[in-house]
C-alpha cells in the first residue's frame, strides 16, 4: 500500500465543506480545501463523493474476549451482582460452549468486531492481554479493578497501585441502594485520593462524580441489564464523559446501534456523542495527537457515506475506508479500482459482507472465524463470507 494518500473530497464531520486530507505514512501531512488538484509524486488518491471524514473511534469500554457470546439474561436486575448470579445459574453450558474456544481466537474476534465498526483503538478492560500484532490499538496502561462486589482485597489494591496510571472500576452497575453506596465505599476508601474512572455509573449522583476523575458511559449495556442508564445529563456538567460498548453478553456489536439508543433515550447531542467518542477519551487515556482530523495527528481515519452529520444514521455497512496508523484496515467494494491502480496487495485482506456491503478487511478474518467455527460450530458472526 502507497505510504502517500490523498483522501479527496470529503467532508470532515462538523465542519463546513469539502477538503482533501493527505497521509504521509502514519501521520496527516495536510489539509486543503478540495478545489485544489495539487497531486505530488508518489501520492495515491481516493476519490470520494458524499462522504464523511471521522477521526478513528475510541471505545472506552469493551471486555474482549466475550464478544462471541450472546445476550445472557433473564429480565430486568437491580444490580451486576444479580444478573452476575443468574448468568453464573441459567446459562452454565452455553458459557462453557463459549469458553472452550481459545482466549486468543476470542480476543481477536473482540478486536475485529471493534474494527468493522470504525474503531481504532479499544480500552480493554481485565488483566493484560497478549495480542499479536492487532489491527488496532488496544489500550491497557491503567490499572485494573473489576468491581468493589466482585474483586477480593480491592480496598488494599485501590491504595496500592501506583498513582502514575489511572485505575478503571465498574462502578454503580445498578440502580438499587447497594449500587448507589459502592460508589461512596470506594470514595471513602480511595485515601490517597488516586485518579478513578468508573465504568457505568448507573447510581451516580452528582456529589459522587465530583470524587471521580471521568465515567465510561455504556448506555447500551445498561438498558438491556437495568432498563436505566447514568444520568449523563447532571454528570456531565461534573466529570468528563467517555463512550463504551461493553462485550456482547450485554449489548449489540454493533457501536451505532448504542449511538441510537443513547440519543434516543437522554438528551445528549450528536456533538456531545461524538466527542465522547474522539477528543475527550484520546485527553483521558493520554493518546497524543489522536482523536481529531488535524495536521500531524495520527492518520487514524473512518471515511462513511455522509449521514449529514448525523452519527445515528450510520452503520457498519456504510464504513467506505479505516485507516490506521496510516494503513488501510477495511474498504468498500467501492474502492476496489482506486486502490487497485496502486501499489496494493488484495490479498493481504479478507472479503465479507455486511449489511448487503461488500468490504475487505486486513489480516485472515475468514480463516479467524473458521477457526472459531472449529471449537463452536454453532457460534453466530454479525458478518457473512459469501453474500
Amino acid at each position: 500500500m502507497p505510504r502517500k494518500m490523498i483522501l479527496n473530497k470529503v467532508k470532515i464531520y462538523g465542519e463546513p465543506g469539502t477538503v482533501n486530507i493527505y497521509v504521509d505514512g502514519r501521520t496527516i501531512s495536510r489539509i486543503e480545501d478540495s478545489n485544489k488538484e495539487d497531486h505530488a509524486a508518489g501520492e495515491h488518491r481516493l476519490r470520494f463523493d458524499n462522504a464523511v471524514a471521522l477521526p478513528g473511534l475510541i471505545n472506552s469500554h469493551d471486555h474482549l474476549e466475550f464478544n462471541l457470546f450472546p445476550r445472557f439474561g433473564d429480565g430486568l436486575f437491580n444490580n451486576y451482582l444479580d444478573w452476575s448470579s443468574c448468568i453464573s445459574r441459567n446459562y452454565e453450558r452455553e458459557i462453557k460452549n463459549i469458553l472452550q474456544i481459545p482466549l486468543r481466537l476470542r480476543i481477536l474476534w473482540g478486536i475485529y468486531k471493534n474494527l468493522l465498526c470504525g474503531v481504532t483503538t479499544v480500552v480493554h478492560h481485565g488483566k493484560p492481554i497478549a495480542v499479536d500484532h492487532p489491527e488496532i490499538d488496544v489500550f491497557q496502561d491503567y490499572h485494573f479493578l473489576h468491581s468493589v462486589g466482585l474483586e477480593k482485597r480491592w480496598k488494599y489494591k485501590l491504595n496500592k497501585f501506583s498513582s502514575r496510571k489511572k485505575l478503571v472500576i465498574h462502578l454503580g452497575e445498578g440502580h438499587d441502594a447497594c449500587a448507589h453506596e459502592e460508589i461512596d465505599r470506594l470514595i471513602r476508601w480511595n485515601i490517597f485520593k488516586k485518579e478513578v474512572v468508573a465504568v457505568h455509573g448507573v447510581a451516580m449522583n452528582p456529589r459522587q462524580a465530583k470524587s471521580l476523575t471521568a465515567l465510561v458511559w455504556c448506555p447500551y449495556s445498561n438498558f438491556f441489564m437495568l432498563n436505566e442508564t447514568a444520568k449523563i445529563d447532571q454528570l456531565k456538567n461534573e466529570l468528563p464523559v467517555v463512550f463504551g460498548t461493553d462485550s456482547t453478553l450485554t449489548a449489540d456489536w454493533n457501536l451505532w446501534e448504542h449511538l441510537r439508543l443513547a440519543k434516543k433515550r437522554s438528551s445528549i447531542s450528536n456533538d456531545e456523542l461524538f466527542n465522547m467518542l474522539t477528543v475527550t477519551p484520546a485527553k483521558i487515556w493520554g493518546l497524543k495527537n489522536q482523536g481529531a482530523i488535524k495536521k500531524d495527528f495520527i492518520a487514524d481515519i473512518v471515511i462513511a457515506e455522509n449521514a449529514n452529520d448525523d452519527l445515528t444514521a450510520l452503520n457498519p455497512g456504510n464504513i467506505l475506508l479505516v485507516l490506521k496508523n496510516g494503513v488501510v484496515k477495511v474498504f468498500d467494494e467501492k474502492l476496489l479500482n482506486q486502490l487497485g491502480q496502486g501499489n496494493f496487495n488484495q490479498d493481504n485482506y479478507s472479503e465479507v459482507w455486511i449489511d448487503q456491503s461488500r468490504k475487505f478487511v486486513h489480516g485472515d478474518l475468514r480463516g479467524l472465524m473458521a477457526d472459531i467455527k472449529k471449537y463452536y460450530p454453532a457460534v453466530a458472526f454479525p458478518v457473512a463470507v459469501e453474500a
